[in-house]
């Protein structure tokens, strides 16, 4: 006899369990609204890791977030599974909803006494759960996007619409656009500044600074990618990119924010100095700022640059235009879930090859892409789409 559908069974408390990673997060997006389409009544928390928790923190489809903090508080390879999942039977759920693929994410749902556990038939799981989904051949040929909200349909929900939903308060998106005007308009504020908490220059100040009233381009780039070199464009055609940009706009100017952690400092300090004779500013983000200002001042960007990463996909959800350059990985299966970002990548025979690092040991893919061909793309996008907008 087959178990009722989740749909019958109405939970009350449901906890979604989030993927790892800040790009399969942005993907799940739509599953996650559909989840609360379905359950409009139910009490959602996400079990998240902390660098994704802030897709989910603003989100109206979430109530609570549940960090998943394993470095400080579920320390250990089978101590904190099992001290998480005694926190999490304390909250007694109803039903946990399996976004992640992992096998640890069913055992402590189970071992959580969760009773409803549904996710994907995968990694050897599938006698845990209450309700699986065995996967389709067409499904796994789908954008991630459909991945999830495949799964929701083989769980007998209705699935809402694809597209991705990242949330911005407006005191956030205030506090970007300051960053932002005062890197417009050449502001003795720096981005040391907001790292130290310095108080931004109010708008007289910044107005009083203005060259023009004309709107300059905000351009974002982001040269890493946690992945591997293989995913990474080299980073002296970002630095080569910035040289054309701040060349070619330098009477009019322009400004350049590159994203990242401190991993990435190195790698803007690089793109910095292939610009340094400009009087405009190329702005060094790495490290300054957490998943949620780096989204606003993202938000920002009259365009993105970009690698196949997690903030290409922050990037896609914001609807901000881009280019994202893709290497070894899935440009199908992974890429950007919007009509305005571009992808650029070259057909290889060996590609996609899905490994972190060369193969063949030359990076072609990746190398065969030169800092002119995004530059002619990145000012064909700004010149059709409204310039200071935010």
């Amino acid at each position: 006899m087959c178990p009722r559908s989740i749909k019958e069974l109405n939970p009350k408390k449901i906890l979604i369990r989030s993927t790892n990673w800040i790009g399969d997060a942005v993907m799940t997006t739509p599953a996650v609204h559909t989840i609360r389409a379905n359950f409009p009544d139910a009490e959602i928390t996400m079990l998240a890791v902390p660098w994704v928790a802030d897709i989910f923190s603003l989100s109206p489809d979430v109530d609570k977030v549940f960090i998943y903090d394993k470095k400080h508080l579920y320390q250990g390879k089978v101590k904190g599974p099992l001290h998480l999942a005694k926190d999490l039977r304390k909250e007694n759920f109803d039903a946990a909803i399996l976004l992640q693929n992992a096998i640890e994410a069913a055992v402590i749902a189970k071992m959580a006494g969760i009773p409803i556990r549904a996710g994907y038939k995968r990694d050897g799981r599938g006698p845990l759960l209450s309700h699986g989904v065995n996967i389709s051949d067409e499904t796994r040929k789908k954008h991630q996007v459909h991945y999830y909200q495949d799964m929701l349909r083989g769980l007998g929900l209705t699935p809402g619409p694809d597209h991705l939903r990242l949330h911005l308060p407006d005191e956030l998106m205030h506090w970007a656009h300051k960053i932002v005007e005062g890197f417009n308009y050449q502001s003795p504020f720096s981005s040391d500044d907001l790292q130290q908490g310095k108080e931004l220059p109010d708008y007289s100040e910044l107005n009083a600074l203005k060259t023009s009233d004309t709107p300059i381009p905000v351009i974002g780039f982001n040269p890493g990618a946690a992945f591997g070199p293989a995913k990474q464009w080299p980073v002296e055609k970002f630095a080569q990119l910035a040289a054309i940009i701040t060349h070619n706009f330098g009477e009019s100017g322009c400004v350049i924010m590159v994203f990242g952690t401190d991993v990435d400092t190195e790698a803007a300090q690089t793109i910095k100095e292939f610009s340094i004779r400009t009087p405009y500013h190329v702005q060094d983000m790495t490290g300054k700022t957490d998943l949620q200002q780096a989204m606003a001042l993202i938000k920002c960007c009259d365009a993105f640059v970009t690698n196949d990463s997690g903030l290409m996909h922050v990037a896609a959800g914001l609807d901000v235009p881009g280019i994202a350059i893709f290497g070894s990985t899935d440009h199908v299966a992974t890429g950007p879930y919007s009509p305005k970002i571009k992808i650029i990548r070259r057909e290889m025979k060996c590609s996609p090859c899905m490994q972190t690092h060369c193969p063949h040991g030359h990076l072609n893919c990746l190398e065969t892409i030169s800092s002119m061909d995004v530059y002619e793309d990145l000012v064909k996008m700004i010149s059709t789409n409204p310039i200071g907008t935010f």
